[in-house]
């Protein structure tokens, strides 16, 4: 089953006038719509410092809201950033049809989002006092990606806030490519692999100032504020070390070599480099070394890859792997029995999807709509298995 345990989760605007506010104090918000593509109208929250500043524009999880940002908007706001937070199209208050965390959302995801994110930033740019030369952003869960794609494609952001999410193929390179983007990363364990997610993404940077915080049981996204009451000073910190007194030109950076996590990932996604993957996995393990060189959504979608092109063999070599690492999933377990059935192996096949059904119970991480399409797709090839 390739289903991913986290969406990966892009004009014109329309404000609401500027309410007048008292001297010396942060003004008040401001409700602003956006007009976006297809007719949409976005809603999104303008928290102005009252004073010329930097801007943050922030993303929210998809199991959230705008709202979900309020209070570190509000307190970065008062400490002289220029916050604007937005409602996703099918989230909140925004117009689209409502957003359902279904494979049919990618569409969406791809065709839309990059240009509601570009209407917010050109929308807080064009604020009074907005130092439009210095933008960060920060994203949580499926607003990660996007808040890597929007630096992707606006150089004036100078740096970013990435919470429990993970990244696609072009917003790692990105990170590659761009050793002058500093990155503070912060996930919790328990939180169905996010951890990993993050620590891979920041993988593929380059920066030697990034900045990683794991916590323990702190919940997803935003609501690892409330649990761990250090994050948010350290998050408004971040911004007032990396964006405030940014360059405006990108400053030279001595880029650190490609780290272990890219080193890999390159071996294993080249022509005939599983095997020496493998290897390089193995000796990592022996040596004791704690490296994530892989996640398990990515790795699930390259051995699917490679069943597409053909090359089962290989396949279930990237499955095995997955099975290895992330033992508790029962979607890795579905996975491989995928590969040896188009390997032709009915035996092997029948006894993953039994182990994917067993495991079920005991994956704690996965989400619910997850799990339901993990036993379809085991007791479908089971029942039709057990005939022959």
């Amino acid at each position: 089953m390739r289903r991913s345990r986290f969406p990966v989760v892009f004009l014109f605007a329309s404000m609401l006038p500027l309410a007048a506010h008292a001297q010396g104090k942060t003004p008040a918000t401001q409700v602003v719509d956006l007009k976006a593509g297809g007719g949409v109208t976005l809603k999104a929250t303008y928290y102005p410092a009252g004073r010329p500043g930097p801007g943050i524009l922030m993303l929210h999880a998809c199991n959230k809201d705008r709202s979900s940002w309020a209070q570190l908007a509000t307190d970065a706001a008062a400490k002289g950033f220029h916050v604007l937070a937005l409602d996703f199209r099918g989230f909140g208050e925004s117009g689209g049809p409502r957003f359902n965390l279904g494979p049919e959302q990618q569409s969406t995801v791809d065709l839309y989002w990059p240009g509601d994110v570009d209407a917010a930033l050109g929308w807080l740019t064009s604020q009074s006092g907005v130092d439009k030369t210095r933008i960060g952003a920060t994203g949580a869960s499926c607003g990660v990606n996007q808040a890597v794609l929007l630096a992707r494609r606006h150089p004036e952001v100078k740096t970013l806030v990435l919470l429990s999410g993970g990244v696609n193929p072009a917003a790692r390179l990105h990170l590659r490519d761009s050793p002058g983007l500093p990155i503070f990363g912060a996930a919790s364990s328990g939180d169905g692999g996010a951890v990993d997610q993050v620590r891979w993404a920041l993988g593929w940077s380059r920066n030697p100032d990034n900045t990683f915080v794991e916590y323990h049981a702190a919940g997803h996204g935003t609501d690892m504020f409330a649990v761990e009451k250090n994050l948010e000073p350290m998050v408004l910190d971040w911004f007032d070390a990396h964006l405030r007194n940014a360059p405006e030109k990108p400053a030279a950076v001595v880029a650190s070599k490609p780290s272990p996590t890219e080193e890999f990932w390159n071996t294993l996604s080249a022509p005939g480099g599983v095997a020496k993957a493998r290897q390089m996995y193995d000796d990592a393990k022996r040596a004791g070394k704690k490296t994530v060189f892989f996640p398990e959504n990515e790795t699930n979608l390259l051995g699917y890859q490679l069943l597409q092109e053909g090359n089962a063999k290989d396949a279930i070599e990237v499955f095995k792997l997955n099975v290895e690492a992330y033992p508790a999933s029962a979607n890795t377990y579905d996975s491989l029995s995928d590969a040896y059935l188009a390997l032709g192996n009915t035996a092997e096949a029948l006894r993953y999807a039994e182990q994917a059904i067993a495991m079920l119970p005991k994956d704690a991480e996965a989400p619910d709509n997850l799990k339901t399409l993990v036993r379809e797709s085991a007791e479908k090839k089971i029942k039709a298995l057990r005939k022959q």
